[in-house]
């Protein structure tokens, strides 16, 4: 008998859902809080968990990715009192099933649970070995980067098409390289194409190779890089700058995997895994038309979404540690070690490059330090460095007292029993913040991108906040 928990504080909500259950022929378990249901799926093995949102300790948002992996792997279907295509977009991300309203009728939540049960059944009755991955370089441990790597060994055991999506310098080509690295292709060759340095009037010789004497110059004939690529992979970097004229003729060598030299007359088979990346909005583009709605299809079969830096602050660390390790391989000296205050420092910073800037910081780093043995935040770029500064100056007391009334303000001496400076000085803090975070939900109606462009937070610290200070949008 399949088993489901429900987890919400409500327990009309709970007798609602387990009726549904139970005329499913389900067993159906209920536990009120986050942590109450954490332990539970700890120690008992459950098919689905449906989370509620809004809980007494946290959001049900902040544990997707942890419940799932607990021994069971419990597939889990947010709850939610209000729609919010924010919160959507982060349960799916970090590895959510669905995402309902409780106000959704019967059929819905039944039809949404019988669809999962279908699913784990299948899954169960194939079976699934687990892969060692290869990683070739990649470093990460946060809720993010684990979502990216589940989605790196699926696409790695197919030969579906992949797009690779993520801003300048989270690491798009390393990644496709794992994609290869990774698949049954591994043994063929992986021809990468950078599409933005190919030149416009040469493009189609450059991808498709040409005969020979088809234009001044071309004493022999050349082969393509598509038909380099055969038998392995294909990897189009930056594909949106692929030119519009090239986008028509390349929609149909994807389909038929088949191309054409220029000046032949003759079509050549190339058996070749398309992956492709970019770091521009191609939706976007295609509503422009500056690319083919069509291509973009055939491209996007699986679409891998890289977080940038700021997002997963949690692997500065280790990305530190790894890169640093290989920056002094490289310049043949002894390993650096490094002081917590230049990981703190590297942890304020927003990385507009993302890990491309981070490797670049660590090299200025490297040359500052000179023979010494230990890097510390002052040997950082100015920039990451005053930014360090910055944020810790906005958070003293001094940089917050502005925000209380000014009715609480008194010069008659503190009467209450007295603690630590620092622990007195944590507790103002404390208060400020979740005072500042009150009147900027109030004041933006509670809308997520409103909040974020005000306050300049990024997302994952503006929801540690609201966490810390048990608020909800």
């Amino acid at each position: 008998m399949e088993r489901i928990l429900i987890i919400d504080d409500d327990y009309a909500v709970f007798r609602t859902l387990a009726t549904l259950i139970t005329r499913m022929g389900c067993e159906a378990a209920w536990r009120k809080t986050l942590n109450e249901g954490l332990s539970e799926v700890e120690h008992a093995a459950y098919d689905v968990v449906l989370l509620d949102v809004n809980l007494p300790d946290g959001s049900g948002l902040d544990v997707v990715s942890r419940l799932r992996k607990v021994p069971s792997h419990p597939e889990v279907i947010i709850m939610t009192g209000f729609g919010n295509p924010d919160g959507a977009e982060i349960a799916v991300k970090n590895g959510a099933w669905d995402y309902i309203q409780k106000a959704a009728s019967p059929q819905v939540v039944t039809l949404s649970l019988k669809r999962v049960l279908n699913y784990r059944k299948e899954k169960c009755r194939l079976g699934t070995k687990p892969v060692a991955l290869k990683m070739n370089g990649l470093i990460g441990s946060s809720k993010p980067m684990t979502a990216c790597f589940d989605q790196l060994a699926r696409a790695a055991s197919g030969e579906a098409n992949v797009l690779i999506s993520g801003e300048t310098g989270t690491g798009k080509e390393i990644f496709a390289r794992a994609i290869h690295a990774n698949s049954s292709r591994c043994n063929g060759s992986m021809v990468v194409v950078d599409c933005a340095a190919l030149p416009e009037t040469l493009v189609e010789c450059l991808l498709f190779g040409h005969e020979k004497g088809v234009y001044t110059g071309a004493d022999k004939a050349r082969q393509g890089l598509v038909a380099q690529a055969d038998g392995g992979t294909l990897f189009l970097d930056e594909v949106g700058e692929l030119p519009p004229a090239i986008q028509r003729v390349f929609l149909r060598v994807l389909q038929e995997r088949r191309y054409r030299p220029v000046g032949g007359r003759n079509e050549l088979p190339s058996n070749f895994r398309l992956v492709a990346a970019t770091n521009r909005d191609l939706d976007k583009m295609v509503a422009e038309g500056r690319f083919r709605k069509d291509l973009l299809y055939r491209i996007r079969t699986i679409n891998i979404t890289l977080p940038s830096l700021k997002d997963r602050l949690d692997d500065i660390k280790p990305l530190t540690l790894y890169h640093l390790s290989k920056l002094c391989e490289r310049y043949g000296i002894e390993n650096k070690s490094v002081s917590p205050d230049f990981i703190d420092a590297l942890g304020h910073y927003e990385w507009p490059g993302n890990v491309r800037e981070l490797i670049n910081a660590l090299e200025t780093a490297i040359a500052n330090v000179g023979p010494e043995p230990t890097l510390y935040a002052r040997h950082l770029p100015e920039v990451i460095r005053l930014t360090a500064i910055q944020d810790a100056l906005e958070k003293t007391p001094a940089a917050a007292m502005p925000y209380i009334p000014a009715a609480q303000v008194s010069s008659k001496p503190f009467c209450a029993p007295l603690t630590s400076f620092k622990t007195f000085r944590k507790m103002i803090i404390s208060q400020v913040e979740k005072a500042y975070l009150t009147t900027l939900l109030a004041q933006t109606d509670n809308s997520l991108d409103k909040s974020l462009d005000i306050s300049g937070l990024s997302r994952s610290r503006f929801y540690d906040l609201l966490k810390q200070h048990n608020l909800s949008l």
